[in-house]
């Protein structure tokens, strides 16, 4: 296996009391798409900004590229595009003037073709003369990301960069992270959105700057114990507490008008009818009952409750 283009080891950042990346260990590939995942608070911009340089790590080590981003920041400069939470464009200045001022920071001059390329990628080409402070929220976005890639760097990192983009603005900008994923590049991205973590090959759920789970989607799913069951049951306050105390059923959790209950493997009989018997011989009206696969959110919340019972 080729070296990491990213790599943390035991990276500890702290806040005064607050500890907000705590001993955090992963590697990221090169060509990979990797997730950094969690609500906020759980360190994913930290994390970033560590990769980044903008921040000096209190313990443990960060290389970029085999670079430290601190000590040799010129040379991660070159090789990392970042595109933070509040990246800033130029409202008065055009989508060209924008990208022409990012590529020139970078010290590029030859940038007019690789521009117009970037520009026909993010379909901003029709647009290019237009104001920054007359875009959408998801051409922002596009121009912002164009202006991150104007210097050709072979690693980018997106800080949720999709949080408040309109839905079809989301999917359109997860396309192009695709072509450029197809280019080589490797791409680390932080996301609140558990949809958006399914498109990584590899994922970090992290919380209160904790790594509590790292591996590929599919696996992390696979993992979790038990067997999901899906149910819409009428009285749903009343029946959760009901389905919670059952003695093969591990947890319990409600995604709007349905619930997800996680029934223990090897239980005798099958999972739905353990459930939805018990339910409707107590008095409630099932409505719909099936095994469901986990999804992330399952994990993510499972992952939690045991963090924390290990941390009583």
């Amino acid at each position: 296996m080729s070296a990491p283009a990213l790599s943390l080891n035991g990276a500890t950042k702290r806040y005064g009391a607050v500890t907000a990346v705590d001993g955090v260990t992963f590697d990221v590939q090169p060509g990979e798409m990797f997730g950094l995942i969690g609500p906020d608070g759980a360190g994913k911009t930290t994390t970033i900004r560590l990769l980044c340089g903008l921040l000096h790590a209190d313990g443990g080590s960060v290389r970029v590229m085999g670079h430290d981003p601190v000590a040799e920041h010129a040379e991660v400069t070159h090789s990392v595009g970042y595109l933070s939470q509040r990246f800033s464009l130029y409202g008065d200045l055009s989508i060209d003037e924008n990208i022409a001022f990012f590529a020139e920071i970078h010290g590029l001059w030859k940038y007019q073709q690789r521009r117009t390329r970037l520009l026909e990628l993010t379909q901003l080409l029709p647009f290019r003369n237009r104001l920054a402070e007359r875009l959408s929220g998801g051409m922002k976005q596009k121009l912002a990301l164009a202006c991150t890639l104007i210097h050709e760097p072979r690693v980018i990192l997106l800080d949720e960069p999709t949080t408040g983009v309109d839905p079809v603005s989301r999917r359109e900008f997860w396309k192009l992270l695709a072509e450029f994923l197809q280019q080589g590049i490797t791409i680390l991205v932080s996301t609140p959105y558990l949809d958006e973590a399914e498109r990584c090959h590899r994922i970090a759920l992290l919380h209160e700057g904790k790594l509590l789970a790292l591996d590929t989607p599919d696996h992390l799913r696979a993992q979790l114990p038990g067997q999901m069951v899906e149910l819409l049951v009428a009285d749903q306050a009343r029946a959760v507490p009901i389905i919670t105390a059952m003695p093969h059923v591990l947890d319990v959790h409600v995604f709007g008008e349905r619930v997800h209950a996680r029934v223990q493997g090897g239980a005798a009989g099958d999972p739905v009818a353990l459930v939805a018997a018990d339910l409707t011989a107590k008095g409630f009206a099932v409505h719909g009952a099936r095994v469901v696969p986990a999804s992330l959110e399952d994990v993510f919340i499972a992952r939690l409750e045991e963090a924390a019972t290990e941390g009583r």
